[in-house]
């Protein structure tokens, strides 16, 4: 499952209150505690992190303490006692078997020592695999059996949606669409290597004027840079926007992906998008128009823009022949 298609599942059970123990897989930087935080926000929800690997026995079950000489278990004050809400067990595998005996009674039973879970909230989980060279523990079969699982894989159309609403740098989602292998790339011999987190710290290492190495690599910093190079041979991206321009499309692959990412990001407003668009229907081929129409259309849909888009289309001559052989591509952006 990509990351495009877990939101959306994660709401339809909010939304149809099945609370149900989920247990998500997938290797690590690819944004799945990120992705449960936006759908906590989206349906209005409170979140409790918990990172089970760093917590001990005692923090989860609570303080034995004598009242009326019997010991009673006092919650620790992180757990919810009201409302509605997502409870997020992350890094459940990576804890020692003992936390993840207390967890198994708190998905289970939904309750631990003298704690409830109260009845409006959901209890999610999250974890590495062992193919993903994290340190983990095995999962003991009566607690994976508690879960319903979901793998979440790294896609790069999600995290160029995502990049695109965020404003993560163009040239970022640039390089990663001329070279989408490197969004995550794990590598055994280095602490530094790409992944949809690490890029993330690049996006910001650059915006301060420092080096991406640190964050993805030196190979793939290395590539990273030389492709950023390419941007000081760009056409002027201003005038085609404009409606004004007479350059070319770039010849070369990876400034053809600079261009249209740059393209993309720099239509903020109907008007540019269309210009953009009459200027790569006529330079560019199909595959790189639809390229672009693909990410406008969805941003453009975001932004609420999406209806007077399409009438700005539909009235140009020179895109009638588009918006015709587009049509499907138009209504389900």
């Amino acid at each position: 499952m990509t990351p495009q298609e877990l939101t959306p599942y994660l709401s339809s059970l909010v939304k149809n209150h099945l609370q149900l123990s989920l247990m998500l897989w997938g290797p690590p930087g690819i944004g799945k505690s990120s992705i449960v935080a936006d759908v906590a926000k989206q349906n209005s929800l409170e979140l409790v992190d918990l990172r089970l690997s760093q917590l001990a026995p005692t923090d989860l079950r609570g303080l034995p303490v004598a009242e009326n000489g019997l010991s009673r278990w006092f919650p620790p004050e992180f757990l919810p006692t009201k409302g509605v809400g997502i409870l997020f067990l992350d890094e459940i595998n990576m804890a020692p078997p003992t936390m993840q005996g207390i967890a198994q009674q708190l998905i289970l039973d939904r309750k631990v020592g003298s704690y409830r879970v109260p009845e409006g909230w959901f209890i999610w989980a999250a974890g590495n695999r062992k193919s993903d060279r994290a340190a983990v523990f095995e999962m003991p079969s009566a607690l994976a059996n508690r879960f319903i699982h979901l793998d979440l894989v790294p896609d790069f159309e999600s995290f160029k949606a995502w990049g695109l609403r965020v404003g993560l740098s163009e040239q970022v989602l640039a390089f990663l669409a001329f070279r989408p292998s490197l969004m995550h790339q794990i590598d055994t011999q280095r602490p530094a290597w790409p992944s949809p987190r690490s890029w993330l710290m690049a996006h910001q290492l650059r915006s301060a004027g420092l080096s991406v190495e640190p964050a993805i690599g030196p190979a793939t910093a290395g590539e990273f840079d030389a492709f950023c190079a390419i941007y000081e041979g760009l056409p002027d991206l201003e005038p085609i926007l404009l409606g004004k321009s007479k350059s070319d499309f770039p010849a070369e692959a990876s400034a053809r992906y600079a261009t249209v990412l740059g393209l993309i990001v720099r239509a903020v407003e109907v008007d540019q998008a269309v210009n953009a668009l009459s200027w790569l229907v006529a330079k560019a081929g199909a595959e790189w128009v639809q390229f672009y129409a693909n990410d406008l259309f969805r941003l453009m849909r975001e932004k609420g823009k999406f209806g007077d888009l399409a009438k700005k289309i539909s009235s140009k001559a020179d895109l009638k022949d588009f918006a015709r052989n587009m049509r499907d591509l138009i209504f389900s952006a």
